[in-house]
């Protein structure tokens, strides 16, 4: 295996639990496109905590392993990565966790809503989907994620199991990943104020705008 490679997917996953987007247990998958290639780098280790070089696979896009070793419960999960390369040209990583607070509406078979100006700020405007639930790895979890994936948002509720998200690079499928999650604890803290309130429909696309804009802007030193 190409080891620039297997440590980007090392570097993606360390981030990920930095992040705190993850469960206690560390449980979870990263994957990463590998470029020119219908392939990608896959953890098959049960959990991102203490991930090693040997708890990495490589898989063909079709599913098929090609190097490293793949246990049954991670093999499960292989299928909903590479439907995600698969339909969508420009999606470069793809990351799979139960973080606490988003798999809570993801349990609740409950959508979350775009609370918060980051979720309009990075393709969420209308939100964070629910592809209703269907046993790991089957036929119909994957048309149910399809169902429920639109053009352009990069992250869908997993209905009693928790979240998938999918970018260009690593460092926004992580970033995604926290603010998905980030959202989804803000709206549970604020129950005890009456509820989240969802920001209008008008302003969500001006609060996109204007980061497009800060972003064109580039960096300013003085």
């Amino acid at each position: 295996m190409d080891r620039n490679l297997v440590d980007q997917v090392l570097g993606t996953a360390a981030r990920v639990l930095a992040s705190g987007a993850i469960s206690a247990n560390g449980h979870g998958n990263v994957s990463l496109r590998v470029p020119g290639a219908e392939e990608m780098y896959f953890t098959s280790a049960s959990s991102l905590n203490g991930l090693g070089p040997d708890g990495i696979a490589r898989v063909a896009l079709d599913g098929t392993l090609l190097e490293g070793t793949l246990p049954p419960i991670q093999g499960a999960v292989v299928a909903m990565h590479t439907a995600m390369y698969h339909d969508r040209s420009d999606v470069g990583c793809v990351v799979h966790t139960h973080s606490p607070y988003a798999t809570a509406f993801a349990v609740a078979n409950r959508p979350i809503a775009c609370w918060i100006e980051a979720l309009a700020m990075f393709g969420l405007a209308d939100g964070v989907p629910i592809a209703a639930y269907g046993p790991r790895g089957s036929e119909q979890a994957l048309a149910n994620i399809r169902a429920a994936v639109r053009p352009g948002v990069p992250a869908v509720l997993l209905a009693n199991h928790g979240v998938l998200v999918f970018h260009r690079t690593p460092d926004l499928a992580v970033l995604v990943g926290g603010v998905v999650e980030e959202a989804a604890q803000a709206a549970i803290n604020a129950q005890a104020l009456g509820g989240p309130v969802e920001i209008p429909g008008d302003l969500r696309a001006a609060a996109l705008q204007r980061a497009m804009a800060f972003d064109s802007a580039g960096t300013k030193t003085a």
